[in-house]
């Protein structure tokens, strides 16, 4: 086997593989990629309709990659719709994915009952890609109990838009937002964090109703 047959067989495993992707970003620059290799290798064998489909699989990557990437801050693609913590959807929301919470939230462990919480869905259309839980401690903490994204959207992190919009928590009467304790792979610090005895705390804005007399 030649260098030049390796470089097909590489090109045609990368794109199997990436169908077996669950996050779109990741599955999409993949995909790109082993359509890239194997323009290169059809050309150089000379099997030009292999090129065209490859060239448009390509152009279809590119297409699809830059909407997921000029979309991921888009405030008009993602909102976050607050629930009841009791809330039945909610609930099955967390049955469905209770495997991958489990996995990126090890000491999570759902208490539908708990006095002052809040709960919000991050959703896409109609879907739901994202589940944030809160509750309150001492001294205007916002305690994350649950920070969750779907698989497909984890690598865009639409829970950004729960700690964006920082009236969802000021309107609460909290100052201060403090991360999950042992979160896999936090993203945190993208979102103005500042890491704080392991976990991670968001200093929120005064408000007037804040403001001594």
């Amino acid at each position: 086997m030649n260098w030049l047959e390796i470089l097909g067989w590489v090109g045609s495993a990368l794109l199997v593989w990436s169908l077996l992707q669950t996050r779109l970003l990741r599955l999409r620059a993949i995909n790109l990629i082993g359509c890239l290799i194997l323009i290169g290798y059809n050309a150089a064998v000379e099997v030009w309709p292999m090129v065209g489909l490859n060239v448009v699989l390509a152009v279809i990557n590119l297409w699809y990659l830059r909407t997921l990437l000029a979309t991921r801050h888009d405030e008009a693609t993602y909102q976050v719709v607050e629930v009841g913590v009791d809330d039945a959807f909610l609930a099955h929301t967390l049955r469905v994915h209770a495997a991958d919470i489990a996995r990126f939230n090890p000491g999570f462990r759902p208490t539908p009952d708990r006095d002052g919480g809040s709960a919000f869905l991050v959703v896409r259309a109609d879907e739901v890609v994202g589940v944030v839980l809160v509750h309150a401690e001492p001294d205007g903490v916002a305690q994350i109990d649950l920070d969750y994204v779907t698989a497909r959207y984890r690598d865009l992190t639409p829970g950004e838009f729960v700690y964006r919009r920082s009236s969802l928590f000021t309107d609460r009467g909290f100052h201060r937002v403090v991360s999950p304790p042992g979160m896999v792979a936090p993203y945190y610090s993208r979102l103005g964090f500042r890491p704080h005895e392991g976990r991670y705390v968001l200093d929120l804005p005064v408000t007037r109703a804040d403001e001594p007399a």
